[in-house]
């Protein structure tokens, strides 16, 4: 068995990567075993610089990486490298705040001293996602490792050579052998691993079946768990507000990545009084989008990772107006070789169809009409998921009003969503559980220890 790597605005295939045996998962995971308590007796100022030398080797190889990138997956390569300089700053972010969010933290009690010890549990899995190949990872490496976890990777089938690059960032930081590792394992070794004794935690990125599984398997082994899966972000815009920077805005949130984002605006609702004129200039800047090579700057839409995914975004396409969706624009793929489909717009969407109910994961945006705000709050919170959100409004106290009303991990107020290592990102009903970033997500993956003295 191996991984194929397919260029996704070609169709050619690349190369065959062989995929691991039995004995070879073994090795790593006594390699990894074998360093945990050296990696965890580290001084914690040790392991932040380290994590610092990452930051710069990601910036020193961004050309190599994001051409990586943009080879495996097919996100344009300017937003490739940009994401190699993000994964940059988290390293920097750790590097810098770690060892302050996992200083010992005093609390009184009716000892002489007592205090919180913030120690790593072990060695944390990660199944990660093909989407964000690299982001992705490091906003789980970066933290768990500075908290002296070692790590090892699970990643999406169709980016090994991101998966060994990753690895390849932190040999090259001066990281010791073994503290982290890529393994390259098919989905059906996952809960093998997961039930080892020597893995302590998992950590998973990717879709609600994939998700359960694994927390399943975490659960039955009593192993520490964080899930963030999909997304069906409601992007609210209230009668009063400015079109021209909401437009602007809605077109990137949607169309960023082709749309292969968790927290991309997936629903656009919008109040009757100003949902004509959204919708033609929606209309008018998702049409403006230039598809083609995505190592082209002149490119503006690349295509989706894989046809299948390009396949069965069709099919939702196509079922929700078969049941009364309007189709704006686009709602059809790009002939010729490659992955391409259409910036589009599906236009009253309505319950029970698959538009309103589904997450679609590509250059598709729906438009829910309603009546006023009410009505809007409504309809965003009749989503199984929550993982984040917008509202649009030139008066920003009724905007952050209805943000803490919309039931999701996080909402901006005249502002797209997007993750910053400053400040925690996750989901709750469908979209998951736990935090990644800032201090929240440093202290997922360690053992808030109790030290009592008398």
């Amino acid at each position: 068995m191996s991984f194929t790597v397919i260029n996704p605005a070609t169709g050619e295939q690349l190369m065959e990567i062989p995929a691991w045996d039995d004995v070879q998962v073994e090795q790593a995971l006594m390699q990894t075993a074998a360093v945990t308590p050296q990696w965890a007796a580290t001084p914690i100022a040790e392991r932040a610089s380290l994590m610092r030398k990452a930051g710069q080797v990601l910036r020193d190889n961004a050309d190599r990486f994001g051409a990586l990138i943009t080879q495996e997956m097919g996100k344009l390569l300017k937003d490739a490298r940009a994401e190699v300089e993000k994964c940059a700053t988290v390293c920097d972010y750790y590097a810098e705040n770690g060892p302050i969010a996992l200083k010992d933290e005093t609390l009184a009690s009716d000892a002489s001293h007592s205090y919180v010890a913030y120690l790593p549990l072990g060695t944390v899995l990660a199944v990660m996602p093909w989407n964000f190949p690299f982001w992705q990872v490091f906003r789980f490496a970066a933290p768990a490792l500075v908290a002296g976890n070692t790590g090892l990777l699970k990643h999406a089938s169709n980016v090994p050579q991101c998966a060994l690059a990753i690895e390849e960032v932190f040999k090259l930081a001066g990281f010791p052998a073994g503290v982290f590792r890529t393994l390259m394992i098919r989905a059906s070794q996952v809960s093998r691993v997961v039930e080892d004794k020597r893995v302590h935690a998992v950590t998973l990125t990717g879709s609600e079946p994939a998700g359960r599984q694994v927390a399943r398997t975490a659960g039955d082994n009593l192993k520490k768990s964080v899930l963030e899966l999909g997304g069906s972000d409601a992007f609210i815009v209230l009668e009063d507000a400015d079109l021209d920077v909401t437009v602007k805005s809605a077109v990137i949130s949607r169309y960023l990545n082709t749309g292969q984002s968790c927290i991309a605006a997936k629903r656009f609702i919008v109040v009757d009084a100003v949902a004509e004129d959204f919708v033609a200039r929606f209309k008018a800047g998702a049409e403006a989008l230039t598809p083609g090579d995505p190592a082209d700057p002149n490119t503006s839409l690349a295509p989706m990772a894989r046809t299948d995914l390009r396949d069965e975004l069709h099919r939702q396409v196509e079922d929700s107006i078969a049941a009364g969706a309007i189709a704006v624009t686009g709602c059809e793929p790009i002939p010729g070789p490659g992955a391409f489909y259409k910036a589009s717009i599906l236009d009253r969407v309505e319950p029970g169809m698959r538009a309103y109910h589904e997450e679609l994961f590509g250059p598709v945006a729906i438009v829910i009409r309603a009546r006023d705000e009410d009505d809007a709050l409504r309809i965003a919170n009749e989503s199984e998921f929550g993982l984040g959100g917008s509202v649009w409004t030139r008066d920003t106290r009724r905007g952050e009003r209805l943000a803490r009303q919309v039931q999701s991990g996080c909402t901006f107020v005249n502002g797209f969503v997007k993750s910053d290592a400053r400040l925690p990102f996750g989901g709750i009903k469908r979209s998951g559980y736990g935090r990644e970033l800032s201090h929240h997500g440093i202290h997922e993956f360690v053992n808030a220890k109790t030290i009592w003295i008398k």
